[in-house]
C-alpha cells in the first residue's frame, strides 16, 4: 500500500513523454502524504461495484436531492446529509487500505490499467449503460475506481506512519480521507486532474464526497 519509488518514476516518465503542460511539482512535493509503502493484511470483504447512485441513495433517504447529478443513475454526492445516510443504511465505509486494495486489483502500477497516463475516457460518473460499466472495471469487477471523490472510514493523517497493518481505519477527530476524484473535475482543464485517478493518490475531505459501501463476507450457516 502506498506510492512506491517505481510509481514516482513512472509519473516522471509520463511528464517527459507527453510534454504535458501540467505542473507536477506540487504532486512530487506532496508525495510524502502517500508514503511510506507498507504491507497491510486485508481480510476478505464485500465492496460495491461502483459508488452509490442517486436512485440507490433514495432507497434509504427518500428526500435526497443532488443538484450536481445529471440523472438518477449518476453518482450521488454528499455534504450535510452524509451522516444521515451513514446512520441509516446497513453498510460501512471502506478503510483506506481496503479502498486501495480494491482499486489496485492485484497491480502495483499507477492504475490498474498500468503506468500509462490516465485520460478522461477512463472517468465514469453514470451507471445506466452496462457496456460502459464493464469497460471501466478492473480485475476485481469494480468500476470507476478513482473517478469519484470517495470517502473512507479513516481520519486524515498526511502519511502512513504508525498506521495499522491489518487494514483497520485510523480513528480520531478531524476530516476523513478521500480517494479518487478525477471525475469531479471533468471536463479537465489541464491542471493535473489525471493524478486523482492513481491508485495511491489520497487527500483529506474538503467538500462533497461519494460513497462506495462495504460489507463483511457472510458466514456460512451450515448444519
Amino acid at each position: 500500500m502506498g506510492l512506491s519509488d517505481e510509481e514516482l518514476v513512472a509519473v516522471r516518465a509520463i511528464e517527459w513523454a507527453d510534454d504535458t503542460d501540467d505542473d507536477l511539482e506540487a504532486f512530487f512535493t506532496g508525495a510524502v502524504r502517500a508514503r511510506p509503502v507498507r504491507e497491510v493484511r486485508v481480510e476478505p470483504f464485500l465492496i460495491a461495484r461502483h459508488p452509490l447512485t442517486v436512485a440507490q441513495v433514495r432507497h434509504w433517504l427518500p428526500e435526497y436531492e443532488d443538484s450536481f447529478a445529471e440523472s438518477d443513475t449518476s453518482t450521488a454526492r454528499f455534504e450535510e446529509d452524509l451522516d444521515d445516510l451513514l446512520g441509516t443504511f446497513p453498510f460501512r465505509l471502506p478503510s483506506e487500505a481496503e479502498w486501495e486494495y480494491a482499486a489496485r486489483a492485484g497491480t502495483t502500477t499507477l492504475t490498474f490499467r498500468g503506468d500509462g497516463r490516465p485520460d478522461e475516457e477512463q472517468v465514469l460518473d453514470d451507471f445506466a449503460d452496462e457496456e460502459r460499466i464493464a469497460a471501466a472495471e478492473n480485475a476485481f469487477g469494480l468500476a470507476a475506481m478513482g473517478s469519484a471523490n470517495e470517502i473512507c472510514a479513516d481520519v486524515w493523517i498526511p502519511h502512513f506512519t504508525d498506521a495499522p497493518t491489518d487494514a483497520r481505519p485510523r480513528t480520531g477527530d478531524g476530516p476523513r480521507v478521500v480517494r479518487g476524484g478525477g471525475g469531479d473535475l471533468s471536463p479537465w482543464q489541464g491542471c493535473d486532474e489525471w493524478l486523482l485517478l492513481l491508485s495511491a493518490t489520497r487527500d483529506e475531505l474538503q467538500d462533497f464526497t461519494a460513497i462506495r459501501p462495504v460489507a463483511p463476507v457472510p458466514t456460512s450457516q451450515g448444519t
